[in-house]
Parts: C-alpha cells; sequence; structure tokens
C-alpha cells in the first residue's frame, strides 16, 4: 500500500488536466478559465452514492450556475459508462474518464482509504473548488455522498 495521497490545500495551483467527457469531447481545467469551478470525483457511475451525489450536482446547478460555478465530475469510468450514467440520470454537467487514475492522484482523491474497516487502494470521494484564475479556494477529502452538495452550497454562500 502506498501512503496517503498529498492532498490540495487552498492557494495551491489547481493542476490542470485534459480527459475525455461523457460526450466524446476533451475538456480541460483551462476551459473553465474565468468561472468558479467544482470539480468532485467519486468511486463509480451507477452505483447509490456516486447517483445521490451526481443528482444533488443536478439539482443544484441552476443556483451554482447562477452564482458563477460550473461543476465537473471525475471517476475512473470509461466515457461509455459514463454516457450512460448522464444519460439514465440526465445529468448536464460533463462527467469526465480517468481510468488511468492520474488526475485522481495528482488531485489527492486517490489512494489508501478505509471501507468497510479495511484499507484498500481506491478513490477518495473528494470536491475541489477551484477560482476563476485556477487556484484551489477550498478542498474537502473523504466527503459523505448524502447532504454533501447541500453542505458544500453553504460554504460557497449559495442559497
Amino acid at each position: 500500500m502506498t501512503a496517503e495521497p498529498t492532498r490540495l490545500q487552498p492557494g495551491d495551483s489547481a493542476p490542470d488536466f485534459t480527459l475525455t467527457s461523457d460526450a466524446g469531447e476533451t475538456v480541460s481545467l483551462s476551459d473553465f478559465r474565468g468561472s468558479r469551478v467544482v470539480v468532485y470525483f467519486y468511486p463509480a457511475a451507477m452505483t447509490p452514492g456516486c447517483t445521490t451525489e451526481a443528482c444533488d450536482f443536478r439539482d443544484s446547478l441552476d443556483a451554482l450556475q447562477a452564482a458563477g460555478v460550473q461543476v465537473v465530475g471525475i471517476s475512473p469510468d470509461k466515457p461509455e459508462k459514463l454516457a450512460k450514467f448522464a444519460e439514465r440520470d440526465h445529468l448536464t454537467f460533463p462527467l469526465l474518464a480517468d481510468p488511468e487514475r492520474d488526475v485522481l492522484s495528482q488531485w489527492g482523491a486517490y489512494g489508501e482509504k478505509k471501507n468497510y474497516g479495511k484499507v484498500v487502494q481506491g478513490v477518495i470521494r473528494s470536491t475541489v473548488v477551484v477560482d476563476a484564475e485556477g487556484t484551489v479556494e477550498t478542498a474537502q477529502y473523504n466527503v459523505k455522498a448524502t447532504g454533501h452538495v447541500a453542505r458544500l452550497r453553504k460554504t460557497l454562500g449559495i442559497d
């Protein structure tokens, strides 16, 4: 097992990435320069917790976008599975595929975690808010899927 991943901290430069989306398009973090963006990491499309979290982001998207905040979800799933997830749950923000887990690792969202009391390697459910200049505004790791988006909105001051 490897040690705990290096986590991003407020004030860090957010590592740029370029990944394939559920729509088969290439999406980079730099595409969002000029607006704040929530980059959230989740273990697997179409699982109960990840569905809850994605649907909460979907349901909050209008309020987030009205406040100038975009949303991007990243998981190790392949684009084809992400496309099914987006279609099934009417997700209207980009879902990005990171099957090699490079971006997950760079952002501190992949590594050792406890799963039902056992230490395993896996995706650490995480949310990072990046400001308009590409700097980490807030970074939250080991978040709970249920209620997370409501707590995040409160942190960001978005009703």
